[in-house]
């Protein structure tokens, strides 16, 4: 079946199977790698979009299910080859190790900061519950986060 949507502000047209996911149809079919797959079953958060303003877990999003959507990728948050402020604040903070699950985390953040500006440490650890890192300690991003927050806001 065809479907329609826009994805980090492009117009998509493609084919896709109704079994298909919309994790393998950014990866595998636009190319667009950023989400992983790292449990297939919505549990670890690595393969979070953003789709129509809220984040999900791609890999539970059937492809037909993005028909009209607007999705928004990691890889569509810098412009003009400037990185966006949250990206920039996750490696100040250096809130990454191997990186596999940072995109997750920053589109999940990038969700959480346009509905709340100013989140407390409580608020980001609720929010972020759902991304799961194998690495890093989780103080590192909450950090980030804080500094994300600061920056979109106007600070440093």
């Amino acid at each position: 079946m065809k479907i329609k949507f826009v994805v980090n502000n492009e117009n998509v047209e493609i084919e896709v199977k109704p079994n298909e996911t919309l994790l393998d149809v950014l990866r595998e079919k636009l190319f667009l790698t950023g989400a992983k797959e790292g449990c297939g079953n919505g549990e670890c958060g690595a393969c979070t979009v953003i789709f129509n303003g809220k984040p999900v877990n791609s890999c539970l999003v059937l492809a037909p299910e993005a028909d009209g959507a607007v999705i928004e990728t990691v890889e569509g948050l810098s412009e003009g080859g400037k990185l966006h402020s949250i990206q920039e604040a996750f490696i100040e903070a250096t809130a990454f190790q191997c990186g596999f699950c940072t995109p997750g985390f920053i589109m999940s953040t990038k969700a959480m900061l346009e509905k709340i500006p100013n989140p407390s440490k409580e608020v980001i650890i609720e929010r972020l519950s759902g991304n799961l890192c194998r690495c890093t300690g989780y103080t590192v991003i909450v950090d980030a986060v804080k500094l994300a927050a600061q920056k979109i806001r106007g600070g440093k």
